[in-house]
């Protein structure tokens, strides 16, 4: 159609490819019409040259801010399962932090097991499990300098281990402990004779937490069913080995650890992610703000190719103006390492024009009017 090459270079290409697609039922009359309107719509949302973007940003992000609860989410029924939403959540989002303070993740997985099969064993599988978490106890013999272990045959059972597996891997993992099967469980002692209370404590401490199988990090597992699919809620994040399980389907999982995402799917995907996460955390909250908002942040964040947060160590340390470092925090700091190499400030933007009392180049402080005064 004619109609659509006319406004090919004015429209982006997926609104476009959206009209095509609900317009093939329609003539080519209410097409035409449905296009203008769409352009009208679309010149209207574009923001005006002068637009001070980042300062209505702010204020529409930290406006609603101010209202967001401080919780944390619990799953009932499972320790471990607590989620960070509201305030706190945001904010460590933005403030690009390496590990959220709840890690979680979301598993969507292959059929069949989507549709519910062996999801269960699949889930134990994915757990980390130390030896912790097989033993019912763990106690110190001092007259013979060894460590008595009494495993939970149950969770060995769901698990399945038996004690000759668990014996191996602990032999490999560790040196100089002779390992042996005992009625209830195994026993560990050490090679050397003359072992002090102090050294048979502390290998205690060490075997307790030693990684037997599953996936690192992940502390707790939940199958849950949403809609028609049965999905893995995680605590804990380990997306890279997540995602080289085959029964994993690798289009859907997510984990709410945006580092993890820029190392395993690079910048683009943590872009998403910094969207996605910050706007689950308005709407859970009933709050309305514009997703275009928390774009430019994002953007912001990943615009140097990683994450950097929004604050003195993140974008703020990478701004070109002295005076604008100058206002976020450490005023003096930046002011004195700008005179010891001569720095120069062009006045480019906001917030070193407003700490001068001079207009600010945005709206109608942004063009320079030449007039010729008639004599």
């Amino acid at each position: 159609m004619g109609v659509y090459k006319e406004y090919e270079d004015k429209l982006p290409p997926r609104i476009i490819e959206e009209i095509k697609e609900k317009g093939r039922d329609i003539g080519a009359d209410k097409v035409k019409k449905v296009i203008e309107k769409a352009y009208e719509q679309y010149t209207n949302a574009l923001v005006a040259p002068g637009e001070c973007v980042g300062l209505v940003a702010a204020e529409s992000i930290g406006e609603p801010g101010t209202q967001m609860t401080l919780n944390t989410f619990h799953f009932a029924g499972v320790s471990e399962m607590n989620v960070t939403v509201g305030l706190p959540r945001i904010i460590e989002i933005l403030d690009g932090r390496e590990t959220p303070s709840t890690p979680m993740m979301e598993i969507h997985l292959k059929s069949p097991y989507s549709k519910g099969k062996d999801i269960r064993q699949l889930a134990l599988s994915i757990k980390g499990t130390s030896l912790k978490d097989v033993a019912k106890e763990i106690s110190v013999n001092l007259a013979e300098a060894e460590i008595d272990v009494v495993l939970d045959e149950e969770t060995m059972g769901e698990l399945e281990l038996t004690p000759s597996q668990l014996i191996n891997v602990l032999s490999k993992l560790t040196k100089g402990l002779t390992i042996s099967k005992t009625k209830e469980g195994i026993n560990i002692k050490t090679k050397k004779k003359e072992e002090g209370i102090n050294e048979v404590y502390k290998l205690k401490e060490t075997i307790k937490d030693i990684f037997i199988k599953g996936i690192k990090n992940i502390k707790q597992v939940l199958p849950v069913k949403r809609g028609e699919e049965h999905i893995i809620i995680t605590a804990g994040s380990n997306l890279h080995e997540i995602m080289q399980l085959p029964e994993v389907d690798q289009t859907r999982t997510i984990t709410n650890s945006i580092t993890e995402v820029e190392d395993v799917l690079g910048i683009e995907a943590a872009r998403q992610a910094i969207i996605n996460e910050v706007f689950k955390v308005i709407e859970s909250q009933g709050l309305n703000v514009d997703i275009r908002h928390v774009m430019l942040v994002s953007d912001t964040m990943c615009a140097s190719g990683t994450i950097k947060g929004i604050t003195r160590y993140g974008v703020v340390s990478e701004k070109a103006s002295v005076l604008a470092r100058a206002s976020f925090e450490t005023p003096i700091k930046h002011i004195i390492n700008a005179s010891l190499v001569g720095e120069e400030d062009r006045l480019n933007s906001v917030i070193e024009n407003v700490m001068l009392n001079q207009p600010v180049p945005v709206g109608t402080g942004l063009p320079g009017l030449m007039v010729k005064v008639k004599k």
